[in-house]
């Protein structure tokens, strides 16, 4: 790799979930704030490990559903009562109980847009490139290892002080990635 390039951070590899979560329970306490570790498959318990807290995607979900069942009244009153009102059968021309299946639906679709655009958002997705792609070892990520990357942006970064951390928590391999 070229001198040119920004050091994006280091990449540490760990043979197993349990060396994974030790390793970042150690990261958490030492007070690193920009890290993030890649599994083959979910660890039970390395969001306590990594100390994050709940997911904001379900308030996305929340404004969706209410934008949605606001809407679909809205649009049956308008539609019935004010638009085009024509008295059928002796029917009131806005009735909620009547009205209540289409609003239901947009509920239900605004809720799954609002989940889905929420956690992209959340996620800053999509994200076409990532300098952990350039490291072959870490195509590994989706098959058997599993990883820990601290970035160079955080405050606490310092290259031998992290090295020497995730060397005791015992990363088999560190490498340092660039952008």
């Amino acid at each position: 790799m070229s001198d040119s390039t920004a050091k994006y951070g280091l990449l540490a590899e760990f043979d197993t979930p349990a060396d994974l979560m030790h390793a970042a329970e150690k990261i958490r306490d030492a007070g690193y704030r920009r890290w993030d570790v890649y599994t083959p498959f979910p660890v039970h318990g390395m969001d306590a490990a990594m100390g994050l807290k709940n997911s904001q995607v379900g308030w996305f979900s929340f404004c969706g559903g209410l934008t949605g069942i606001t809407l679909g009244y809205l649009m049956i009153w308008w539609m019935n009562a004010y638009d085009y009102s024509i008295i059928v059968g002796g029917k009131p021309l806005f009735s909620p109980i009547y009205s209540f299946p289409v609003a239901y639906e947009c509920t239900i679709l605004l809720a799954s847009f609002g989940s889905l655009g929420g956690m992209l958002f959340l996620n800053r997705l999509p994200r076409w490139y990532h300098p952990l792609f350039s490291s072959d070892r870490f195509k590994k990520a989706t098959h058997d290892k599993f990883f820990l990357a601290i970035e160079s942006t955080d405050p606490k970064f310092s290259d031998t002080e992290i090295r020497k951390l995730l060397a005791d928590a015992g990363s088999t391999h560190i490498e340092e990635v660039r952008d």
